[in-house]
């Protein structure tokens, strides 16, 4: 680094103070020049013109100056700064031109090469599960009905036993809709819709979207169920165990899963159970893990129906097909299918 020098007599000082700025302006350029991207060029920049640079340290000699000196020493240092200013400027315009020219490059299209197909859409994997359930259970003699997003208190609610003071009624839970109507909280309201309307044998699965006020990595205030009923004269709960545990089977396409129907309660069925499985192979061997929620219809729910309980009897049950999902595709993050990742969704095209 050249730095200015003090000297006693004027011409000698003169040259002296030339060949110190013109050292500092090589030196300057050599510098500019190496450097390789702008934030280099910043760094350089502050040796020659920053508060401790080279020519700021040259300003401040000039006090040491005669005072007839002075201009002219001034002069010849601004002359040197505006010269290291313009290598400043050039070297940052050619660094900008280059990065400009690497991404023009990189992002270059090649006109000639023949387009680019559309990719394939796919079936979300919670509608392959509902497709894959409808289709079970049509092939065991089920009808499949649909029915409004949209209900009333009646059918969601008080149809189905739930008296009027059930948690499941408050407003933490439910989304109430102006009107006295809320966004069903399960697809149970089909059953009664349905039973209302056909005679028995009812043999029916109901499946579609659900609304619950919960958001975490196991709930969604928005998920899909399928409820299942099975009304005659003589249904029993063996009737119950035995096509849960034959649908488990063919959904899971294995006979090496076990399922046990733990004692539990429901204001729509009497008595009721909660239905585990587990795999005996596998990531989740031996881990049981809950299923479903299922029973016997309440007698107050079957004369909603419009029946005689004395007469007609059955069981009904209620599965998230999101659960289903998740444990048919190793899924353990329930937000993954609704972020709309491609990546995620392109598994299962």
């Amino acid at each position: 680094m050249f730095i200015v020098a003090r000297v006693k007599a004027g011409s000698s000082h003169s040259r002296s103070e030339m060949e110190n700025l013109e050292g500092i302006i090589a030196e300057a350029k050599s510098t500019f020049e190496s450097a390789i991207d702008l934030a280099a060029l910043e760094q350089a920049k502050a040796r020659f013109l920053g508060k401790s640079g080279a020519l700021t340290q040259a300003l401040k000699a000039l006090g040491r100056l005669a005072p007839d000196q002075r201009p002219q020493a001034g002069a010849r240092i601004n002359k040197a700064k505006d010269e290291i200013e313009g290598l400043l400027q050039a070297r940052r315009e050619a660094i900008e031109r280059g990065s400009l020219d690497a991404r023009l490059a990189e992002e270059a299209l090649d006109v000639s090469l023949p387009g680019r197909g559309r990719g394939r859409g796919g079936v979300h994997p919670v509608i392959r599960t509902w497709q894959r359930v409808e289709a079970i259970f049509r092939s065991v003699g089920f009808d499949v009905a649909d029915g409004p997003e949209i209900e009333t208190d009646w059918y969601n609610f008080t149809a189905l036993n739930q008296p009027s003071n059930h948690p499941a009624r408050s407003m933490h839970d439910t989304f109430y809709i102006e009107g006295g109507l809320l966004l069903r909280t399960h697809t149970s309201p089909m059953q009664v819709r349905y039973a209302r309307t056909h005679k028995p044998p009812i043999k029916v699965i109901s499946a579609g979207r659900t609304y619950r006020v919960d958001s975490d990595a196991t709930h969604s205030p928005m998920f899909h169920q399928v409820e299942g009923l099975w009304l005659d004269e003589n249904i029993s709960f063996a009737d119950l165990k035995g096509v849960y545990t034959d649908f488990l089977r063919k959904f899971f396409e294995t006979d090496e899963l076990q399922v046990r129907f733990r004692p539990s309660f429901f204001p729509f069925t009497e008595p009721s159970a909660e239905i585990d499985m587990a795999f005996t192979h596998g990531p989740h061997k031996g881990r049981w893990l809950e299923i479903s929620g299922a029973g016997q219809v309440h007698p107050n729910v079957v004369r909603n129906f419009g029946l005689d309980p004395e007469l007609h009897v059955g069981f009904a049950f209620g599965s998230g097909l999101e659960r289903l999902t998740m444990l048919r595709y190793g899924i353990d993050d329930l937000r993954l299918f609704y972020d709309g990742d491609l990546r995620f969704l392109r598994q299962f095209n």
